[in-house]
């Protein structure tokens, strides 16, 4: 149907472009001026006119375009008459740019010209400056980050991921820099102190996968087999910090040609470590873009978990080069498509490198994430509606990447890992170099595996939520009962189709099935082949047999859902956890899913505390971590609800905790597993915030050998953070020694990661006085703005502390940080803190005249959780029992 639009006000407020133009190439010309951060560029698209019209729509934002410099020539017609618009409108709230010409335009291919300047802002989106030292001169280096619509910072272009084009780049920049683009530099001309260096066309792919970086680096490199370059680039003299990556990158890449059949699409990859970087890292189509702290890795300096987390992070970004950016979703309501595959391949990969990680084991930590934020009334579903640009931030959430990663390891369990793969080989084989709604996924795993695909996991992916199954024993029958889990206590009105696993006794007796109804019964006798009866198997089942008749749900934990049985059922697999008859992640599983079931006041905190007493001699790196957070949560908790029950609610946990940490000790031992390693610190860090004498006292004896002799043995990366709660323990205003010792080391170090340590302990003092200097700091110069929420995480004595200093800096924070991940984690961080239902009407009271779409949904997300903590407070407050009970589990050394 022809487009005959007659005024600019048509397109204000669309949530997309109209698509009577398409683009096909980019001609794309910048010149930078690293000393003035300023940048003038002169780009040629390539268009496609489909239908009449005598207008161009396209994005722009925070860029000035010479309206002199615009000009349209058609190629279909004989004469390629140049036209010029007659108008050209900026609609800076949509960040889109209208030309309007006096004609219409041919229909068929055309070439628009636009010249344009902008400025490297510090906001670390769009064209940004990212700083560093060289020679002691601190010095600008330029990187784009265009994910998810910034591309139209840099160039204006059709910044939609389903508007696919050739990108054909040249950049002119000083001589001694490195420019690196997605795609291989084909020629490289210097004159005097510029040089203009052009870069292949790339393939036909997304604005926001392309990518430009400039700077001063050093690199390492590797082959493929079939000669493909892999470099890692850092800052001159840390090349050697980027040799792990490396090797993880080359075979992952190997890994990913052979797991989807297809080879890796570009010539060349580049991974550049970057300063200032707001997410973790971003997959850019062949020039894959990271936090320093995600790609770096010392031997020597750099912690086991640090380790672990660039392995993930890599294979993560590598993934996306197949899943995301050869094939890319068709709108941003099927983000998860990218981030979610992503998330669940990072772990394939990375398990299949370093299978002594245990790593599907601590895959189940990305699924209780995803657990606790879909138990939100404020949540949203996986493919969720996007209605403007402005909007698309706050979904790179734990929806699209936990949950999405979850369910996807959900179905792949139910079809099977052949045919699972067999279906994504055939996906990624269709859909190359082109756009996909996650219902084209559903068809292919259909026609492979023959399932009822789509069916199932439509309910999964179109409504928010998930379920927790009820179950019941009566004689010989379970009784399956689904209602959608609200951690408020409240029921949901959602039903899904939950492809529920189970085990009887032993995981040798397992079951499958479709539970499709809201209610469902199971006949065990039938199953087992037994006769009704048999010893165990009714609800009258001795404690001795117990043990051994235990039903287990959710096996492995690799189902989407929470479990929550009846006493007799629970009493059972407590039983199961004493005798050491459940795997790691099961046993991980029954104590997320009774935390859950507290929180949401289904269960008591007695109850809570009676399940956790059977993890006395746990030494799962997996369960142990989750009792590690779990006990933070708890005994701050019993602090507001029950402040007379504060000592014992800690020498509970202390007393769970030192087993496993006196086994592990502070020293590392000859042949312990990275588990081991990253396990010990977590224990000691807890240990020291819970109050352990003996821990606390090794902790500072260590710190003071540490600040006198860097002795990386006394004090090594993986135990530090222990240290440095301890002696924060006892900072005071008017006894603030080790405070400025560790701003000491801040600033002597440029390693990210132990900034990023320190930053993070800093506030955990009880003083409010030192957190507020510590919050303060987070705002100077001396804290890139990238780091600044890992110091947020104040103690239980600082909350209106910090509170007030948010008020207080709110202009700077949101002028500093004004959309996307960083401005969400302060929301967040500050906000869900409290649990009074006063504090959440304060905070939605200054929120009034400040919400913007950009955060609108974590303001709400974090207003529902205060009032969650509020009710879980009250709830335990009334429990009669829980003095008695915790002083009998602190006094008996649980």
């Amino acid at each position: 149907m022809a487009e005959q639009q007659q005024s600019v006000e048509e397109f204000k407020g669309r949530p997309r472009l109209p698509r009577f133009a398409l683009p096909r190439r980019y001609d794309l010309t910048i010149a930078l001026d690293l000393v003035r951060s300023t940048f003038s560029g002169a780009v040629e698209i390539a268009i496609n006119v489909v239908s009449s019209t005598r207008f161009l729509v396209l994005n722009a934002a925070d860029l000035s375009v010479d309206h002199q410099s615009v000009w349209f020539r058609s190629q279909e017609s004989d004469r390629q008459e140049t036209k010029r618009p007659s108008e050209i409108v900026e609609i800076d709230a949509d960040e889109i740019l209208v030309f309007g010409f006096d004609d219409l335009l041919p229909i068929g291919e055309g070439v628009l010209g636009i010249r344009f300047t902008g400025t490297l802002n510090d906001q670390m989106k769009g064209f940004y400056r990212s700083t560093y030292e060289y020679n002691g001169e601190k010095r600008n280096m330029a990187v784009t980050q265009f994910e998810p619509a910034d591309a139209r910072r840099c160039f204006p272009c059709w910044d939609e991921p389903a508007l696919k084009a050739t990108f054909k780049i040249a950049l002119e920049v000083p001589s001694d820099l490195i420019a690196l683009s997605n795609m291989p530099v084909v020629n490289e001309k210097a004159d005097g102190p510029i040089k203009t260096v052009s870069f292949q066309e790339s393939p036909i792919m997304s604005t926001y996968l392309v990518a430009i970086v400039v700077g001063l680096f050093d690199y390492v490199e590797a082959p493929l087999p079939d000669g493909i370059k892999v470099r890692v680039y850092t800052q001159v003299g840390r090349s050697n910090q980027g040799k792990f990556a490396l090797d993880v990158a080359v075979k992952a890449l190997e890994l990913y040609i052979k797991y989807f059949s297809v080879p890796y699409p570009l010539p060349k990859l580049d991974m550049v470590a970057i300063p200032d970087f707001a997410a973790g890292a971003m997959e850019n189509y062949g020039l894959v873009t990271y936090r320093e702290i995600a790609l770096l890795y010392d031997e020597l300096h750099s912690s086991a978990s640090v380790k672990q987390s660039v392995a993930i992070t890599v294979t993560h970004e590598l993934a996306h080069q197949w899943f995301g950016n050869l094939v890319t979703m068709e709108w941003w309501t099927d983000l998860w498509l990218n981030e979610g595959f992503a998330t669940w391949m990072s772990y394939l990969a990375t398990d299949s490198l370093f299978p002594e990680w245990s790593i599907w084991t601590q895959f189940h930590g990305q699924t209780t994430s995803g657990l606790r934020l879909d138990a939100l009334a404020e949540s949203h579903p996986i493919e969720v509606d996007v209605n403007h640009a402005n909007e698309i931030n706050e979904i790179f959430d734990s929806i699209s990447y936990s949950k999405g990663a979850s369910v996807i390891q959900m179905l792949q369990s139910y079809l099977g890992a052949s045919s699972f793969q067999k279906a994504l080989a055939l996906y990624i084989k269709r859909y190359a170099y082109s756009n996909a709604k996650t219902e084209d996924l559903w068809a292919v795993l259909e026609e492979e595996s023959g399932e009822p695909v789509k069916n199932m996991m439509s309910s999964w992916t179109k409504q928010k939520g998930y379920p927790a199954v009820y179950v019941k024993i009566k004689r010989h029958e379970l009784e399956m009962n689904q209602s959608q889990f609200l951690s408020d206590g409240t029921l949901g009105d959602g039903q899904w189709i939950v492809p529920l696993t189970l085990c009887f006794g032993s995981y040798d007796v397992q079951k499958k099935l479709l539970l499709k109804t809201k209610v469902d019964k199971l006949d065990i006798m039938e199953l087992l082949g037994l006769q009704e009866g048999k010893a165990g198997l009714s609800e009258e089942s001795s404690q001795e047999n117990a043990a051994h008749n235990w039903i287990k749900f959710n096996v492995n934990q690799t189902g989407f859902y929470r479990v929550h049985y009846d006493n007799e059922l629970a009493a059972r697999l407590k039983f199961a956890i004493d005798a050491n008859q459940l795997t790691g992640t099961d046993r991980f599983g029954i104590l997320e899913d009774s935390f859950a079931l507290c929180v949401a006041c289904k269960q008591t905190l007695s109850s809570l505390l009676s399940v956790l007493s059977a993890y006395r001699e746990e030494t799962d790196h997996i369960v142990l971590s989750h009792i590690v957070k779990v006990s933070y949560k708890i005994v701050n908790l019993v602090a507001d609800a029950t402040p007379e029950l504060s000592d014992d609610i800690k020498l509970f946990f202390i007393n769970l905790l030192q087993f496993p940490s006196e086994k592990l000790g502070w020293d590392a031992r000859k042949g312990e597993s990275h588990l081991d390693i990253m396990l010990r610190g977590e224990l000691l860090a807890a240990l020291a915030q819970f109050g352990h004498e003996k821990t606390i006292n090794e902790a500072i004896r260590r710190f003071h050998i540490f600040l006198n002799d860097r002795i990386t043995s006394v004090l090594p990366p993986d135990t530090r953070k222990a240290a440095y709660v301890a002696v924060m323990k006892s900072v005071s205003i008017s006894n603030k020694s080790a405070y400025e010792s560790l701003l000491e080391i801040y600033r002597q170090t440029d390693e990210s990661e132990e900034k990023v340590r320190i930053l993070s302990c800093l506030t955990s003092c009880p003083d409010p006085d030192i957190i507020l200097e510590s919050l303060n700091f987070l705002l100077s110069s001396e804290v890139r703005n990238q780091d600044a929420v890992y110091g947020l995480g104040v103690s239980r004595e600082g909350h209106e502390t910090a509170w007030r200093w948010f008020k207080e800096n709110w202009d700077l924070i949101e002028k500093t940080w004004p959309s996307g991940f960083l401005l969400s984690s302060f929301i967040v961080a500050i906000v869900t803190q409290f649990g009074t239902a006063e504090k959440a009407a304060e905070v939605e009271e200054f929120f009034v005249s400040r919400s913007k779409p950009a955060f609108a949904r974590t303001l709400n997300q974090s207003l529902e959780r205060v009032r969650i903590n509020a009710r879980w407070i009250e709830y335990t407050r009334k429990e009669a029992s829980l003095g008695e009970v915790m002083k009998e589990l602190a006094g008996r050394g649980t």
